[in-house]
């Protein structure tokens, strides 16, 4: 059985335009028609300023296309307000960022938790799950330290449990390994990618860095925001 399309795209455009005449300054993204499915690993690539970041803002909706479409689980997003696409968001997505985006006064599981007293989870429930994603992430002995007090490597696999504690069905990552020295970038790779084999998590991951294609199941390439090429491996 097919698998079911979780983002889609279609005649998608980013057009940033300035001046008292609406010129157009640059496109930084062209026309772009794609559809994610579940369980796949999709590598975005391309060089800086090919528009990688910005097609991932627009797939999730933390942007909006100056033209074309966009659904995400099935529900077109382009005309939602910012709380509907929060909404959404807070329902199917995970995020993890190049800066990890930690709360420096907050230790390891009371940032993971952070999502689900957004979600209004109680509070024993937000441990046990908080307390399970860090510990899937290998941090079960870290989980009261402080940002300050975890090296790279660990401040990012906070993020990820932060990300994983939602249980989504996307985690949208955005240069996650760029901060990180290339053994840990590569433990941080291996364990979006056994999050992918073993939860059938869709993971779509902006990046410069070819080790991530070496997981990939399909690697999407991006030029002066369009796509160049589309490749798929089994």
């Amino acid at each position: 059985m097919e698998e079911a399309t979780l983002v889609e795209t279609s005649g998608l455009f980013k057009t940033y335009i300035e001046g008292e005449k609406g010129e157009i300054v640059f496109n930084a993204l062209q026309n772009i028609t794609l559809k994610v499915k579940k369980g796949e690993f999709t590598s975005v690539m391309g060089p800086s300023g090919s528009g990688k970041t910005t097609l991932l803002n627009m797939m999730s909706g933390l942007d909006k296309p100056s033209q074309g479409r966009v659904w995400l689980v099935g529900t077109e997003t382009t005309n939602m307000n910012q709380a509907e696409k929060s909404k959404l968001r807070q329902k199917y997505c995970g995020f993890i960022f190049q800066i990890y985006n930690l709360i420096p006064i907050m230790s390891a599981i009371e940032n993971v938790e952070l999502p689900l007293v957004f979600q209004k989870i109680p509070e024993e429930e937000r441990k046990k799950r908080s307390e399970a994603v860090l510990t899937r992430v290998g941090l079960e002995k870290r989980m009261y330290h402080r940002p300050t007090e975890l090296s790279g490597g660990e401040q990012q696999r906070v993020a990820i449990a932060r990300a994983l504690v939602v249980s989504p069905q996307i985690i949208f990552a955005d240069e996650v390994t760029g901060n990180l020295d290339t053994k840990t970038g590569l433990e941080i790779i291996d364990l979006l990618f056994s999050l992918n084999q073993e939860q059938n998590v869709t993971v779509i991951f902006a990046t410069h860095d070819p080790k991530v294609q070496d997981k990939s199941t399909r690697t999407i390439y991006l030029r002066d925001g369009a796509v160049v090429a589309d490749e798929s491996r089994k």
